[in-house]
């Protein structure tokens, strides 16, 4: 097995500063406006040269407030009232063997340091994260790819 560190490539700044009325899912709010803080040396404007072209980007980023020791096969979902249990990996649950977050957000702005030129953040909406979260990655959503009108939802299509 191998054990790998994640960078931290920048953090998240919003409203959020208790897990509790954070949406579900990003999908939920398009209003739920964040900031994303771009650290040095990934700041550079040559690393998001092309991004300001797409509309949705994905977040990778940590469930930094639920982080547990040890592996938990099972965990009991909100949207089933927390009195079902399911498979962690069919589920979104912070509780995760790595806890990393994936959010599909909207990209509103890309702001650049007007000094240096380097990018200070990201303005994005629709993020369903909390105020000071670690970001490990930033990837451009594609339309073609990473929508599928044919997907089925498990045991969520059922709610």
């Amino acid at each position: 097995m191998t054990n790998t560190s994640l960078e931290v490539i920048g953090y998240v700044r919003c409203d959020y500063k208790e897990k509790f009325g954070i949406p579900r899912q990003s999908g939920l709010t398009g209003r739920a406006a964040a900031f994303i803080e771009i650290l040095p040396p990934y700041n550079q404007a040559e690393a998001f040269r092309g991004l300001d072209g797409f509309s949705h980007i994905w977040l990778l980023w940590d469930f930094s407030r639920a982080h547990k020791n040890g592996f938990t096969a099972t965990v009991k979902p909100p949207k089933l009232g927390g009195n079902q249990r399911m498979g962690v990996f069919a589920t979104r649950s912070p509780f995760r063997p790595n806890n990393i977050g994936l959010s599909s957000v909207k990209l509103l702005d890309i702001i650049y340091n007007e000094e240096n030129g380097c990018v200070h953040g990201l303005v994005v909406s629709g993020a369903d994260i909390l105020d000071g979260t670690p970001v490990y990655d930033i990837k451009p959503y594609l339309p073609y790819t990473d929508s599928h009108p044919d997907a089925t939802g498990g045991w969520t299509d059922s709610l």
